[in-house]
Order: structure tokens, then C-alpha cells, then sequence
């Protein structure tokens, strides 16, 4: 195989960051695209004329019928991705899944397995694990650069509560949860990858307003190797974005703030990297994986991982905050 032929389903805001780094990618063709809202397929083509004679579809089941294709990429809501993953690869294609990759433990669980049965290349679009600044501190602590982990935390602040309201990320039925489960899905993410050894356990405090998903959301939690951990999604806040992280070691801490990366060393010297690794999208790590030429980076297993420490925090934060363990 030489070209890598694509299914797009959702053409939304993220789907087009998907195609427009597409691109950059000579060896991947887009050929077909299920979007039934008008209004998101007329943003679609006035962002990307090319795609003017590529078929749409209202339905994801009458696209992988009628049309030839490798893979699909599927960014649609949350709670969709289940079935629609499910669908592509009884029909023996590859697929990328916008992030979560699924709302529930079981569904994951069911997915995980479907993909080794199958063969078929999986991928959970976790930015994070592409950018320099982020795969900086996965290598650094694996190289022993901050010695033994001990802690790690990060907060994220948007406006989310004011800026989704109203649409579907706010109904449970679409989303399968609030803030946590979408913005906040990256840094569980990135909280669980960079670490050698699983979360075990979590309690949570939410709060939800008058709205039916978690908006704000306080954890702590704590990995199989005694390190610990707190995160922070703050949802009902008045800034537009503001994101920082901190991982401490017995040798040196990352401090993250705003995606720049400071290391403070073992005599608190605070100096910024030099040589940061190479960078990549999630979309060319799919076209390459199923090419042969790359490992996938963000993986099912990753996304499976990822709702197993959300369902954990829902089912404490309904427990007034008592500690429930990470089951995966």
C-alpha cells in the first residue's frame, strides 16, 4: 500500500484541524465524509474546495457500504465513537478516534479487544503524546533525569461552562459526562502516560451547577508505585485558557506553564531544555501506522486507561469524594 484511503466521520471544528494537517500527507486521500448537519458540511468546503467532489454522507453505516476506503477517522460526539469504531472495523478498516475514546470502562474494554482481534491499526487522537514539550518529560522521567516520581499536578481553566452551553457537550446523552471528560480527558491522559507505573485509586469533588455534567472537578489520586497526584478542571471560570503542570522528582521537578517547559534541578537551578524531541499530529502517525512505517503513539489501551480513571472519579465524586479504585 502506498496511499491510504479515508473516511471522515464528523467534519466539525477538530475534524478540520484533521484535514488541514492532511494536508501535508501526500500518501493519504480523503474519499468519503458522513456529516448530516448543512452548516458544518458548508464549512467544510468553503475551508477546503478540494474536497467539492468528495461524496457526503448523513449516515456512517451507508458510507462504509459505499464507499472503498483504509480507514476511517471518527470525531463526532463522544458517545457515538462506540458504535461507530465498532462498525468500521467489522468492516476491516483502521481507526482513529477523537478523544475519549469511548464513555464507559465496558465499551473500552469491548473496543481494546475488538482491535486485536481484528489486526487493525487503533489510535486515540492524545495530542499530547506528538508535541515536543509533552514527550520531553515521558523520555525525561523514563531516562531518569528527575530521579524517582513523587508527585504531579496540573489545573486547566476555561471558559467551558459559558462556552458550550447549550450545545451537545453539555448533554449527557452526546458528551457522557461534562468538562472532565473533554478538556480534562487530555491531561488525565497525559498524567497517566508520563507515569512508569498505573493510577490505582481516586476521589473526587464536582460541582455541576445547573447544568446536567460535571463543570468543575477537584482529584487526587495515587499511582501503584506511591507517587501521588492531584488535578484540577475548572470549567465555570472566567479565562478563556490557562494550563499549568508540575511533576516533582527526587532529582529535579518539570514545571509546565502555558505549554513551556522549566526543569529546576537538584541544587534549584531553573533552566529551560535545549533539544527538544521531534513533533508530530495524531492524523500522521495514523497514515504512517498503517503504512508500516511507524508504531501507533496514542493507543487504544491509552484510551481505555484514560475512562477507567474518569469512571472512578464520577463514582466518587457521587460518593462525597470517597477514595474508588482505578479498574482497567
Amino acid at each position: 500500500m502506498t496511499q491510504v484511503r479515508l473516511g471522515l466521520i464528523g467534519s466539525g471544528g477538530m475534524a478540520r484541524h484533521h484535514l488541514n494537517v492532511l494536508q501535508g500527507v501526500s500518501e493519504a486521500t480523503i474519499v468519503a465524509i458522513t456529516e448530516p448537519s448543512e452548516e458544518q458540511r458548508a464549512h467544510t468546503l468553503e475551508r477546503f474546495p478540494h474536497l467539492q467532489e468528495v461524496p457526503f454522507f448523513d449516515d456512517h453505516r451507508a458510507m462504509l457500504e459505499q464507499v472503498e476506503m483504509d480507514g476511517v477517522i471518527i470525531v463526532t460526539p463522544h458517545t457515538l465513537h462506540f458504535q461507530q469504531a465498532m462498525d468500521a472495523l467489522d468492516r476491516g478498516l483502521h481507526v482513529m478516534i477523537e478523544k475519549p475514546m469511548v464513555c464507559t470502562v465496558e465499551h473500552a474494554r469491548v473496543l481494546v479487544q475488538r482491535f486485536k482481534e481484528t489486526g487493525k491499526i487503533g489510535l486515540v487522537a492524545y495530542q499530547r503524546h506528538y508535541i515536543p514539550t509533552y514527550r520531553y518529560v515521558y523520555e525525561g522521567i523514563r531516562r531518569g533525569e528527575i530521579g524517582e516520581l513523587h508527585f504531579v499536578q496540573a489545573i486547566n481553566l476555561q471558559r467551558w461552562y459559558r462556552m458550550t452551553r447549550g450545545s451537545w457537550r453539555q448533554d449527557p446523552a452526546l458528551s457522557g459526562g461534562g468538562q472532565l471528560n473533554d478538556t480534562g480527558s487530555h491531561l488525565v491522559d497525559f498524567l497517566l502516560w508520563i507515569a512508569d507505573a498505573p493510577a490505582t485509586k481516586v476521589s473526587a469533588f464536582m460541582q455541576y451547577f445547573d447544568v446536567p455534567v460535571d463543570i468543575n472537578s477537584a482529584l487526587a489520586f495515587e499511582y501503584a508505585n506511591g507517587a501521588i497526584g492531584n488535578l484540577s478542571i475548572i470549567g465555570s471560570t472566567t479565562v478563556g485558557w490557562h494550563e499549568e503542570i508540575t511533576v516533582v522528582g527526587s532529582e529535579a521537578t518539570y514545571l509546565i506553564r502555558q505549554d513551556q517547559l522549566e526543569i529546576c534541578d537538584a541544587q534549584g537551578n531553573r533552566f529551560r531544555p535545549e533539544n527538544l524531541p521531534a513533533g508530530s499530529q495524531p492524523v500522521i502517525n495514523f497514515v504512517n501506522a498503517i503504512l508500516g512505517r511507524e508504531e501507533v503513539q496514542s493507543t487504544p489501551e491509552d484510551g481505555l486507561k484514560v475512562i477507567a480513571f474518569t469512571e472512578a472519579a464520577w463514582q466518587s465524586a457521587k460518593a462525597g469524594g470517597t477514595p474508588v479504585p482505578v479498574q482497567w
